[in-house]
């Protein structure tokens, strides 16, 4: 692949390594949103089955980028948060069984988790990075295997860590939970998009991504792929749209105690945005288009030897086996000044993340060598 900077609108003096706080926007998102807002002037051109058709593609885009079995297997959400939700809701817990979560996770799939598991009497197991440098990623790895057993009732993490791009190995971690008898819940939303996710390869019961990072949608709307076992659980809340034979307008006053097939009857109300949907189908037709394994490939052939080079002057980054290539923190040497070194980058015009000893670094296709020749400099 080569650098697709041209899609995008982004200022030619700015170096923007930072996807995992937004993506840029692509010209073609933009372009459908703008005719998406204009249909509105005309709100007769707006057909009943136009509530319908344009979520029943994008549905099926998605499916198609997480290999879902099927587009019913997927859900239209305002956010994570509403995604995880919708999960603790409907699983199975008991008094003294254990909920696994890992050390400094996105809140938006914790807090949920702590109020099920006191409402439950469940234990919550926070499973620590290793402070360790060596082997960090494969240890944390270990740590979480260790913490399944026949009590774990739900695993719920990240594919990768949102701070610092450990990769996890959830094959491992699947098989584990459910010969536990427990789910595995993934917030999607800092890989989706650039790395590679099969829901049915990996045995993955729940997963939850926002659509505003890899995704390359617009702020507040995500999505949710749920398994068969969750098809016949209670919804966040009961909206017309949900319900079976919704399709047809004249019948909606004939209420129904029947939803829509599938993970439908989790839609978020008014989940047919017209604008957003028209902007997320744009996304993910270019997604698509590119290949997530291209995105990896791009990210890894852009930071492999500079990677090599921060190494040799003093920063720490996990082993390649447990670093995604499109989202990575490295470590600053002992004794670095983490706001020196943001006053250095911002006078630069580099826009990464730094979260306390770590910088976050998280390119995408948009980025050329010079964007990581400025930040080697700075470095």
């Amino acid at each position: 692949m080569f650098c697709q900077k041209d899609k995008f609108d982004l200022e030619p003096h700015l170096h923007y390594i930072n996807g995992a706080y937004m993506s840029p926007q692509l010209k073609a998102v933009e372009a459908a949103g703008l005719a998406a807002v204009s249909r509105k002037n005309r709100p007769y051109s707006i057909a009943p089955e136009d509530f319908f058709s344009g979520k029943k593609r994008l549905r099926a885009l998605f499916a198609q980028l997480i290999h879902a079995p099927s587009a019913e297997h997927v859900a239209f959400i305002p956010s994570v948060s509403y995604g995880i939700g919708i999960v603790a809701r409907n699983v199975s817990i008991k008094p003294g069984q254990t909920i696994v979560l890992t050390e400094a996770q996105f809140p938006s799939n914790v807090y949920s988790w702590l109020r099920l598991a006191e409402e439950q009497g469940a234990e919550i197991i926070t499973v620590p990075m290793p402070e360790a440098r060596e082997n960090r990623g494969q240890i944390w790895n270990e740590r979480i295997l260790d913490a399944i057993d026949g009590r774990t009732a739900v695993v719920a993490m990240g594919h990768i860590h949102w701070a610092t791009g450990t990769l996890f190995d959830l094959k491992a971690i699947s098989d584990k939970v459910h010969a536990a008898g427990g789910v595995l819940v993934i917030d999607g939303t800092q890989s989706v998009g650039a790395l590679p996710h099969d829901v049915q390869a990996l045995g993955v019961d729940a997963l939850i991504c926002g659509g505003y990072k890899w995704l390359m949608g617009p702020y507040g709307f995500g999505y949710a792929y749920l398994s068969e076992r969750f098809w016949n659980g209670v919804p966040l809340e009961e909206n017309w749209i949900n319900r079976e034979n919704s399709e047809n307008f004249a019948d909606l006053t004939n209420y129904r105690a029947t939803y829509q097939p599938g993970a439908l009857r989790f839609d978020v109300g008014e989940s047919s945005n017209f604008i957003m949907v028209a902007m997320c189908t744009a996304a993910l037709e270019q997604l698509l288009e590119w290949g997530q394994e291209s995105i990896q490939a791009y990210c890894h052939d852009l930071t492999r030897d500079a990677v090599v080079q921060w190494q040799a002057r003093g920063y720490w980054a996990d082993d390649a086996r447990y670093r995604a290539q499109h989202l990575f923190g490295i470590q600053l040497p002992d004794g670095a000044d983490p706001l020196a070194l943001q006053q250095q980058l911002k006078a630069k015009n580099i826009l990464v993340s730094v979260r306390g000893g770590f910088v976050r670094i998280s390119p995408n296709v948009y980025n050329d060598p010079a964007d990581i020749a400025a930040l080697s400099a700075v470095l």
